[in-house]
């Protein structure tokens, strides 16, 4: 089109803004936002009580973080005081042990070999490693019957007497091997009792001819050692407590499974230190402990039930 102005050279139109309606502004309007206006303008407050909305239930954030904060206050107060009551039964449990440690009938080799003639070392060390863990395993069933009794002895209650019971056999077993590899701890019944606690909780064989290595007195190391011990035997001891006699299958098992595993380890190290019968120097018989426990009654009722209880 010849002549014509361009769109960018064209003037901006002047239009008016939009006056409302010809017939004058409508009373009585209703925003979508804010409700009726009686004044035909829309209120710029916010509406209140609207009915077609329903009422919020929101708490305010302050209300809401202060019952989350009082909610993980008392978690964190549960779990503190469940760590303490936790530790003290271990340490009390460490206590029970380090006290029957000393009343463990011990025979010495040249018992052993009275009882068993004919018998080489390692033949008699498997002896005595089937006897111990015929034994374990018969405190591992013991304790899962008990699980059956209408009113059983309190969960607790049974870990503790298992693990008493299995740790007092296994530390006698500890101390006839190191009398069958010729290699008894130096010291008195006390000390080599304590010698015998730290190869049960380290589960290795002690070497008597390192007097610096063998431990005759009771330290932290230990007893931290000794809990970590008890710990991790109560740990695989829990299926023991499984009802319908399965408790006590599983118990057995674990029992004498877990008896030979540290007879093992305490034998392969005992072979490395072991003296010949031939080459051993006479030994003094090994005294009897005052007050000794009565194996056979650990062995077959571990919880201490008396004949009257059932």
């Amino acid at each position: 089109m010849t002549g014509s102005t361009p769109p960018w050279k064209r003037p901006f139109s002047r239009r008016k803004a939009d006056e409302g309606p010809i017939d004058g502004p409508r009373y009585g309007v209703r925003d979508d936002e804010r409700g009726p206006t009686g004044t035909g303008a829309a209120s710029l407050e916010p509406a209140a009580d609207r009915g077609d909305h329903p009422a919020s239930v929101d708490l305010p954030a302050p209300v809401t973080r202060r019952a989350a904060g009082t909610f993980r206050e008392r978690a964190r107060d549960g779990a503190r005081k469940g760590s303490v009551r936790a530790r003290a039964a271990l340490a009390h449990l460490a206590d029970r042990i380090i006290e029957l440690a000393p009343r463990v009938p011990v025979r010495d080799l040249a018992t052993l070999r009275r009882q068993f003639p004919g018998l080489g070392p390692e033949e008699l060390a498997d002896k005595l490693v089937a006897g111990a863990a015929t034994a374990t395993a018969t405190v591992g069933a013991g304790v899962g019957a008990a699980a059956m009794l209408p009113v059983p002895p309190a969960m607790p209650t049974e870990l503790a007497a298992e693990i008493t019971a299995v740790a007092a056999i296994e530390l006698k077993l500890i101390a006839e091997l190191h009398e069958v590899y010729g290699a008894r701890p130096p010291g008195n019944l006390k000390q080599r009792s304590t010698a015998y606690l730290d190869s049960w909780s380290g589960e290795r064989g002690i070497d008597a001819t390192k007097p610096s290595t063998v431990t005759t007195a009771l330290n932290s190391r230990m007893k931290r050692e000794l809990r970590q011990r008890i710990t991790k035997r109560m740990i695989r001891n829990m299926p023991n407590l499984i009802p319908f006699l399965v408790g006590a299958a599983v118990g057995a098992a674990m029992n004498r499974s877990e008896t030979r595993k540290l007879a093992a380890r305490i034998r392969e190290d005992l072979r490395k230190i072991q003296v010949p019968w031939d080459a051993l120097e006479a030994l003094p018989a090994l005294e009897r402990p005052a007050h000794a426990l009565e194996m056979g009654e650990i062995t077959h009722d571990p919880l201490g039930r008396r004949e009257d209880d059932g």
